[in-house]
């Protein structure tokens, strides 16, 4: 088990930690600055050792064994389609929806209180000065449910990890 500490973590290693963390700042355990910071060190990490480190603090995080190399991750199953081609469940459950907008809406809830204690503060309703942050990102999450975009910003982006890391291999 020594060794393992110094021996080099996986990209799999690395996006297991960042989601770990992910769940802890949504858990209220990191504030946002402090996830900032530690996700930046974990995807800069090169050993066990190091990403250990990141979540050392936070409950069920480090793992009783690693393995030396990472498992990869299984494929989506094919979304069923109709005679048309429309797709008719993509299997997607609800938890995707919470995942895009709970960040959307702890924004909204902290920009309205402020605005609700300064307006209260100064003894009149000001104007509603969060719409500027909220709507237009708002309008964004909107288009992203309606169109189900979801599944295809992450394709992309695993996409662009892998091409990163076979770009890396051919050097």
């Amino acid at each position: 088990m020594e060794g393992r500490s110094g021996m080099r973590a996986a990209d799999a290693d690395r996006e297991a930690t960042a989601e770990r963390l992910r769940v802890a700042l949504e858990e209220g355990r990191l504030g946002l600055h402090e996830y900032d910071e530690r996700l930046v060190r974990a995807y800069q990490a090169k050993t066990y050792d190091e990403l250990d480190e990141v979540v050392a603090d936070l409950p069920g995080t480090t793992p009783a064994q690693r393995a030396a190399v990472a498992p990869s991750a299984p494929s989506a199953p094919p979304a069923a389609t109709d005679a048309g081609g429309t797709v008719v469940d993509s299997g997607r459950g609800t938890g995707w929806l919470l995942a895009i907008w709970s960040p959307w809406l702890r924004v909204a809830g902290i920009l309205t209180a402020i605005w609700l204690f300064a307006s209260l503060g100064s003894g009149h309703l000001g104007h509603y000065w969060p719409v500027w942050a909220i709507g237009p990102w708002g309008f964004f999450l909107l288009m992203r449910t309606v169109g189900g975009h979801d599944q295809g910003w992450r394709h992309s982006t695993e996409r662009h990890r892998k091409d990163r890391r076979d770009r890396r291999r051919r050097r």
